[in-house]
């Protein structure tokens, strides 16, 4: 899959917010929003007012970054969302959530969602004891992912779980920090969801 391999914070000034790409840094005075808070390039600073397909795609090139996720995989969410029961736009955000890597970084293995894609595509992660090295692994209510008893000793993770231990926990995950795993008490709602994105403007986007 195509992936965006650079600047990450480049993303984050393009639209104007944090995004929380870079893990830790983005919570320190070195984030680049907090010192250049406008858009890359030489006309960055002459923010130009977006019309309503603009709006639009920048709604959902928000929200592919924020996770990760190129074009092809998140339009196939998108018709997955489209043919479940419910509201496209939170169905498809509770998609995005339920992924691998971002519950590996939700429960704070991982100081971000790209470092979180790393660690499981080496292995170190196993859902309900079979070893899962597909960070797009879709999990399921009653899932637990645990570290793998060779990567306990990792120092990227160990050093993660002591940075973050403090990092709240949403309350559709249940975290054992003890024991290095976590659980999928139940799917996440929209109120779980933290990211600054209108959804209706995706489903507005994908429906023209």
């Amino acid at each position: 899959m195509a992936r965006y391999k650079d600047e990450q914070c480049r993303i984050c000034r393009r639209e104007g917010q944090k995004l929380f790409l870079k893990g830790s840094r983005c919570y320190t005075d070195k984030c680049s929003i907090s010192r250049r808070n406008y858009a890359p390039g030489q006309n960055g600073q002459k923010r130009k007012k977006l019309s309503e397909y603009g709006t639009q795609l920048r709604e959902k090139q928000k929200t592919k970054s924020f996770y990760g996720v190129g074009e092809k995989q998140f339009r196939r969410y998108f018709e997955m969302a489209s043919a479940t029961r419910g509201k496209t736009g939170e169905v498809l955000l509770q998609i995005l959530e339920r992924r691998l890597d971002n519950v590996v970084y939700r429960l704070g293995y991982g100081s971000s969602r790209a470092q979180a894609r790393m660690l499981i595509t080496h292995g170190c992660f196993e859902v309900n004891g079979q070893k899962v090295d597909i960070p797009s692994y879709l999990l399921k209510e009653g899932d637990i992912v645990t570290v793998r008893e060779i990567r306990k000793d990792n120092g990227v993770i160990k050093l993660n779980v002591e940075e973050n231990s403090a990092r709240p926990v949403p309350e559709w995950l249940q975290k054992d920090a003890n024991n290095l795993n976590g659980k999928v008490v139940r799917l996440p709602v929209r109120e779980d969801v933290d990211i600054p994105v209108e959804e209706h403007l995706i489903v507005e986007l994908y429906s023209k």
